[in-house]
């Protein structure tokens, strides 16, 4: 093991064969199922949606995460594969940091959008000065400026990391130096407290459409379309987030490089179920945005909906 003031090199050896390849293949089937439902949700949200609603505009941000996720899966799919990295440090940092990119940007946004179902469900008529499209979209700018922003120094770790340690391949390379621990613990909190708001988000939910009498089967089926979106964000938190963060504290030698990876190999399914976010959160999701579905009735959750 090499060591210098700021990294240490960890590695362990490399599972067996089978169980590498098994990698390979989650992330290939990841790939083939995420890539194809992200690039055509994105193309619906931005051809039949636009960018007329806070909600749409959330989407759209969510839709580009997870594409870039998407995008950085063949590199380990190749690696898991053969088990040889040819295209040096520079592309292995942007696999890595697309993938850590994409948790922490679509926990955001996904926290985003289940504030905005809530605001639009309790104050329909208050919330439409606050809930405009020209808002959510400064605050995905913002958003993605703040977490490229704070991960410039991670990038810098990893990369000089991996030129320190040019015998450990790319996905099996972990760093561990000043700062890595106070970075997963401050990602942890972080999950944590966007997890807490996301369910607090959903108990209100609950509370909302609990003292709404159920009346009328459109009623019914936008009342269940609501819960479905929380349902699928607190799904994607539960499962796919928290354990992989968690993990990253918890990080220690050869078990839990095993654990960490199996956890990696989870947390890329997330992009996968968040186009579900995007079906129930939108009326006439697959409908030209000229063909509107306004629901005139009682609690105007369709109203909600596809004006958000």
């Amino acid at each position: 093991m090499s060591l210098n003031s700021t990294n240490s090199c960890i590695t362990d050896r490399l599972e067996p064969a089978n169980r590498l390849l098994a990698s390979a293949v989650i992330y290939g089937l990841v790939l083939a199922i995420g890539l194809p439902l992200n690039t055509g949700s994105l193309w619906i949200l931005i051809r039949r949606h636009g960018l007329r609603s806070p909600c749409a505009v959330l989407m759209v941000n969510l839709a580009l995460s997870d594409l870039l996720l998407a995008l950085s899966l063949p590199l380990r799919v190749y690696f898991y594969a053969t088990l040889e990295w040819p295209f040096g440090v520079c592309t292995c940092t942007v696999a890595i940091m697309l993938f850590r990119i994409n948790i922490r940007t679509s926990s955001i946004f996904i926290t985003l959008i289940s504030v905005d179902r809530m605001v639009a469900l309790v104050f329909p008529l208050r919330s439409r000065t606050l809930r405009t499209s020209a808002s959510a979209l400064k605050g995905s700018i913002l958003v993605w400026i703040l977490i490229s922003s704070l991960s410039i120094p991670e990038i810098l770790r990893i990369h000089n990391g991996l030129k320190s340690c040019p015998y450990i391949p790319c996905f099996e390379f972990q760093v561990q130096g000043k700062g890595s621990g106070s970075i997963s613990l401050s990602q942890a909190i972080f999950l944590l407290i966007l997890m807490v708001v996301n369910i607090v988000s959903t108990v209100v939910v609950i509370v909302v459409l609990q003292k709404r009498p159920k009346v009328g089967a459109t009623i019914v089926k936008n009342k269940i379309n609501v819960m479905l979106i929380f349902v699928v964000n607190m799904l994607v938190f539960t499962i796919f987030f928290l354990p992989f963060t968690l993990q990253l504290l918890a990080f220690h030698g050869e078990e839990g490089n095993q654990i960490l990876r199996a956890l990696i190999c989870l947390a890329s399914v997330n992009c996968c179920l968040d186009p579900l976010i995007y079906y129930f959160s939108l009326d006439s999701f697959w409908q030209d945005k000229g063909k509107k579905q306004i629901n005139m009735g009682t609690y105007s959750l369709s109203r909600s909906t596809e004006r958000s």
